[in-house]
């Protein structure tokens, strides 16, 4: 409910923000979407998540700053790369499934973070 059409909108702003397909233009992309868009939606899905699980928001707000900045940087071990390729060679209507496709692992490993107390 929250991943598909966030991230469907952010690559239509996306290819709008920056039109063609160059790997220039696939690196300033991938820039814009690990630099902004990944930090913010890192972050509300482990206050989601803690928020889904019961946490109080003292208790949420801490395992955030305990979780985030291990999240992040795998994040930036996987998600580059994928993200160059696919703002590179994978038109606009068939990103969000190559995303999806990477973030069958991701989102497990995601979810293994968030719930692990």
């Amino acid at each position: 409910l929250l991943q598909g059409p966030a991230l469907g909108s952010w690559y239509r702003i996306l290819d709008r923000l920056i039109p063609g397909n160059t790997k220039v233009v696939a690196v300033k992309k991938m820039v814009l979407d690990q630099g902004g868009f990944a930090p913010c939606f890192l972050g509300c899905f482990l206050a989601i998540t803690g928020a889904m699980n019961g946490l109080s928001v003292q208790d949420n707000w801490s395992k955030i700053q305990q979780d985030y900045t291990d999240a992040l940087m795998t994040n930036y071990c996987i998600w580059p790369p994928v993200q160059i390729a696919n703002f590179y060679f994978v038109p606009l209507q068939h990103r969000l499934a190559v995303v999806q496709c990477v973030a069958i692992v991701w989102n497990c490993y995601l979810s293994w973070k968030a719930n692990r107390m």
